[in-house]
């Protein structure tokens, strides 16, 4: 049985009478889009014949969201139609908005159906009361304007707007799981007390009766382990009242669980929720479920199962393409997670707010742990409202992601530009609430711009520093002692790298490198590899940070952003935002983290260049490396920190062939230019 999330695919069951059971159809094609905000368009006989024929993903901002300076931010209009038979309509009918960025408001046949505040998380609408058959005319109105009650409210990345996401219509007897639990599944798993021995679950269903007669149904669950064998299985009679919302719990002991071990041994199980009335199954799910336990610790760092656990990767943005924005699909996500994998990628943060089932998919599969946060970004407002809002991101974060093993942190907010009572009482406030949603995982906070032990660093369970020393200020060697000095005031903090980075063009070339403007035209890629081999030793020799995290693992759109080689985009990814080039510090970090044999002979992109003397560099995991220049063998050099290093390598004019070659039978060659 393939491991599913319930947001991406939900286990469809054909029952033996028509629309008896949960059937999922996707609403990607047929609609119609405009980018303006029209009188009437709710209306079932609105003309819109005119606007633009769209496919979902959508976003509007996929041109001007990359170009830099001001781009649209404003409602647009979404209108299709939805054709249901006669025996439809003894379901009840959700559709499901995977996300809709900044808010939305949804009409069925001209009737308000609901809204959504906040862009980055699932929900759902019963439009069951407005639906008739044949043909049902679907408005909704999306927008990526600011509102002062909507998080996020600032951050240095483009705000996407439209249904950038898929939609969904899902359909369900009257008697089923809850589907508006907050968009979650409406099926939960929490693990406790996990050792090799023994693990304990609580598993707990929603289930809803929106009937009008009591119904004593059965609920039974099976755990399955990657091979399709049931290891474990509970049934429940589950008595339901009309128009009651019953919440089934079931303790289960499993006996020498199969633990989900990271990278090594990603080991996945299948939990299948199946509701009953007698023979007839109503409703039923499969979710990827994972058992492990993690610790963080202010001296030992994280603990995977009891053991320390390296957690390095990058921070990861929104899967995002070229002129297509937020607006992707699976196929990119995953191409996304191939690369964090050759990087040799442990953790990841997913930033600034929620990431679509897919990513999280990626990341239980790859055993890479995963820091999840809300848009709590730069900027808050103090008003209730606007708590209220922030606190239903929490809830949707929680309550649709606490299933998958991948997550272990659930993040407050990042970088808050203010210092006040407000904001500390603020964050408190999240973390708290994480806390009562999910007992079993740790809150953290990524910290930059105020004092490295300001109250507003002390309100969740770890902490996570946002440092550029080397890029905005200081210098590279910085950032070792700074780690020290915060770590002997708070012996007791386990704190994490949460962003380091510098900016870096493949078109911008430089050896060696002068130190650029960040905000200058010039970020020569060189640089950033520098930056990179100084700090990462820093990090390494320092096994008490319980994370690092690359800022970032790709370019990514920033329309606030005028610098590097061009306006709209933050350069500082490991790989280009068309994920066409890694830059050098990718092979880099490759050479560090993964145990694929690999060989990158550096600066490749740095020609053509002077004739005469040039010190060749190679990125390895090997041990030792040779290079041949022009058919001469030089000597073998010993790696060194993941770097071979031959100076003064004479470079003739004209053409000139590099072949490098480690130990592990990793090599590569590449052609320099001299010139005069």
């Amino acid at each position: 049985m393939s491991i599913k999330s319930l947001l991406i695919a939900l286990l469809l069951f054909v029952g033996s009478h028509a629309w008896a059971a949960r059937q999922v159809t996707a609403l990607d094609d047929g609609w119609r889009f405009l980018r303006a905000d029209v009188a009437g368009a709710s209306a079932v006989d609105f003309a819109d014949s005119a606007w633009a024929v769209v496919r979902l993903p959508h976003t509007w901002n996929g041109i001007d969201g990359e170009a830099g300076g001001a781009y649209y931010r404003g409602p647009g209009w979404y209108r299709r139609e939805l054709q249901l038979p006669a025996a439809a309509l003894a379901s009840r009918h959700f559709l499901q908005f995977d996300g809709a960025a900044l808010r939305a408001e949804v009409w069925i046949n001209g009737q308000l159906a609901g809204r959504h505040d906040g862009g980055y998380a699932a929900f759902r609408i019963d439009i069951t009361r407005w639906l008739r058959t044949g043909r049902n005319q679907l408005a909704v109105r999306v927008d990526n304007a600011t509102a002062p009650h909507v998080a996020p409210l600032g951050g240095d990345f483009t705000v996407f707007g439209g249904l950038y996401r898929g939609v969904k219509l899902v359909a369900v007897p009257a008697a089923h799981f809850d589907l508006l639990d907050d968009g979650g599944p409406g099926v939960y798993v929490s693990a406790t007390d996990v050792n090799a021995e023994r693990a304990q679950l609580t598993l707990r269903a929603r289930v809803r009766n929106d009937g009008d007669a009591t119904r004593r149904l059965a609920l039974n669950l099976s755990l399955r382990d990657a091979a399709g064998r049931a290891v474990a299985q509970g049934q429940q009679a589950v008595p339901a009242a009309p128009g009651a919302t019953v919440v089934a719990e079931q303790p289960w002991t499993l006996p020498k669980p199969h633990l989900w071990q990271g990278p090594t041994d990603p080991h996945v199980y299948t939990l299948t929720a199946e509701l009953r009335d007698g023979a007839e199954v109503l409703d039923t799910l499969a979710l990827p479920v994972g058992i492990r336990s993690v610790q963080i610790d202010s001296q030992r760092g994280l603990l995977l199962n009891g053991r320390p656990h390296a957690v390095h990767g990058v921070n990861l943005f929104h899967s995002g393409r070229p002129g297509r924005g937020l607006a992707v699909g699976d196929a990119e996500i995953d191409e996304d997670f191939r690369i964090l994998k050759e990087l040799g990628a442990t953790g990841l943060r997913f930033v600034h707010f929620q990431h679509p089932q897919r990513a999280y998919d990626n990341a239980d599969r790859a055993g890479l742990l995963v820091w999840t946060e809300i848009p709590l970004n730069s900027a808050m407002d103090e008003g209730e409202e606007f708590r209220a809002n922030l606190a239903q991101q929490m809830r949707e974060l929680v309550k649709q992601n606490q299933h998958h093993p991948s997550v272990f942190i659930w993040g407050v907010g990042n970088e808050v530009y203010r210092s006040d009572d407000a904001v500390v009482k603020l964050l408190a406030g999240m973390s708290r609430l994480a806390h009562d949603l999910d007992p079993t995982r740790a809150t953290s906070y990524a910290h930059c711009c105020a004092a490295d032990d300001h109250a507003m660093a002390r309100q969740t369970d770890v902490i996570g520093f946002n440092r550029y020393y080397g890029w905005y200020d200081g210098q590279f060697g910085d950032i070792g002692p700074w780690a020290d000095r915060v770590h002997a005031g708070q012996p007791d903090r386990a704190m994490a790298l949460a962003e380091y980075g510098a900016g870096a063009s493949v078109q911008h070339q430089q050896d060696p490198p002068d130190r650029p403007k960040p905000g200058g035209p010039w970020h020569p890629e060189q640089y950033q590899a520098l930056f990179h081999e100084a700090y990462w030793p820093q990090i390494a020799a320092r096994p008490w940070l319980w994370g690092s995290f690359v800022w970032v693992g790709f370019d990514l759109a920033s329309a606030g952003r005028n610098e590097g080689d061009r306006p709209g985009i933050n350069d500082k990814g490991l790989a280009s935002y068309d994920r066409q080039a890694r830059k050098e510090a990718f092979f880099y970090y490759q050479a560090q983290w993964s145990d694929k044999p690999m060989l990158h002979i550096a600066n490749r992109r740095a020609t053509p260049r002077a004739a005469g003397r040039a010190d060749v560099k190679v990125y390895t995991n090997a041990k030792s490396a040779t290079l041949n220049v022009n058919g001469t063998d030089l000597p073998a050099r010993a790696v060194q920190g993941g770097i071979a290093t031959w100076p003064g390598v004479v470079l003739q004019p004209g053409r000139n062939r590099l072949q490098a070659r480690g130990d592990n039978g990793a090599a590569d060659h590449i052609h320099w230019i001299g010139t005069p």
